[in-house]
């Protein structure tokens, strides 16, 4: 009896951590194939509203290239729209062979609390979420598209504009102003590296040379008590202006509700 129990739960954690990466039918040729041939479909608006586009991805995680490929094309077909893109690399990847350079725990947590939010029963990679409200696999490009689109024709509720500058080497100084204080809210601000390669050298994804863009490598949150006020975050130790930029955004504490967004290049 006690030698069936370990072996289920054996199985049963095995099962749960296969779901923390998922493996798509398509090869990764078959994938990327298609990512360069096909145009992705976003239906705008003029109603100004926003998709704030998050993904959560490690270069431990075979599937996740994929996706990491379809971010970057749909920057690169979406330029002047009011779409905001953050990738996240969480940790619990880097146990298996490969540390993700980019990697924090503190991205794993924020996305256990999506798991939370969005009444999830596993995490995985790659994850895309879109406003803090929806959720769907890694490189589904179809579905990516419709819920961008589905986003931008909703009409903001608030706003939030930022100014920033770099006042010493240590820090980079905040201005926000925004048009409405809700209850249970954080200002969020993202430094962002815009793009970066890395050589994969062991794990799944070993000998492949990634290209990432918009790597989130710090997330601070604030309190939303003013709506207008000013704010220091961090400088990372490989900061340089033009390769860097900041994403806010007004997050629900309680709902995980994106609702309003802005951002500013660090020139």
């Amino acid at each position: 009896m006690k030698n069936t129990l370990v072996i289920s739960s054996l199985v049963a954690l095995s099962v749960l951590f296969s779901l923390n990466c998922f493996m798509f039918p398509d090869s990764y040729e078959e994938l990327t194939g298609k990512l360069k041939s096909e145009k992705i479909k976003v239906e705008t608006s003029n109603t100004n509203g926003f998709a704030v586009v998050e993904l959560f991805t490690s270069e431990g995680c075979s599937s996740c290239p994929p996706a990491d490929e379809l971010l970057a094309k749909l920057q690169r077909e979406t330029k002047n729209q009011n779409i905001y893109f953050l990738a996240y690399h969480v940790d619990y990847w880097d146990r298996l062979g490969w540390k993700d350079q980019f990697s924090s725990n503190e991205f794993t947590l924020r996305q256990q609390q999506y798991q939370n939010w969005l009444n999830l029963y596993v995490m995985y990679t790659p994850q895309f979420i879109i406003n803090g409200m929806t959720e769907f696999a890694g490189y589904n490009e179809t579905t990516l598209s419709k819920k961008i689109s589905d986003a931008l024709v909703m009409k903001p509720t608030s706003n939030l504009e930022l100014t920033a500058k770099t006042v010493d080497k240590d820090s980079i100084s905040i201005h926000f102003k925004t048009n409405a204080i809700q209850e249970n809210s954080n200002l969020f601000i993202a430094t962002v590296q815009k793009e970066a390669i890395s050589k994969v050298a062991r794990g799944e994804n070993k000998g492949a040379t990634l290209h990432h863009v918009q790597i989130v490598r710090q997330l601070k949150g604030f309190p939303l008590n003013r709506k207008e006020d000013n704010l220091k975050v961090v400088k990372p130790t490989d900061f340089e202006a033009k390769k860097w930029e900041l994403i806010g955004f007004i997050q629900n504490t309680s709902t995980g509700k994106i609702s309003a967004t802005a951002k500013v290049n660090l020139m």
